[in-house]
């Protein structure tokens, strides 16, 4: 079963959410706090754009692979 994300705002100390929802009386909802980051240091964070921007000079290069032939090789890697 896919869902989409519930949306709810703080009133009172309490969770309310902005749309009203079908699930079961008494279900459980785990609520986790988005913050709009990543979990990425600096360091990470410096590896990641520098691995992007090796990845868009290869691309302007000329130098890429169709996607049935990367996702080969990473299965294969396995």
């Amino acid at each position: 079963m896919t869902m989409q994300p519930f949306k709810a705002h703080v009133r009172n100390g309490r969770l309310v959410l902005d749309e009203p929802t079908d699930l079961p009386e008494g279900d459980v909802v785990e609520l986790v706090l988005l913050d709009g980051g990543d979990e990425l240091d600096d360091e990470e964070r410096a590896r990641l754009d520098e691995a992007l921007h090796e990845s868009i000079d290869q691309m302007k290069a000329g130098q890429t692979i169709d996607a049935t032939e990367a996702l080969a090789e990473l299965r294969a890697h396995r």
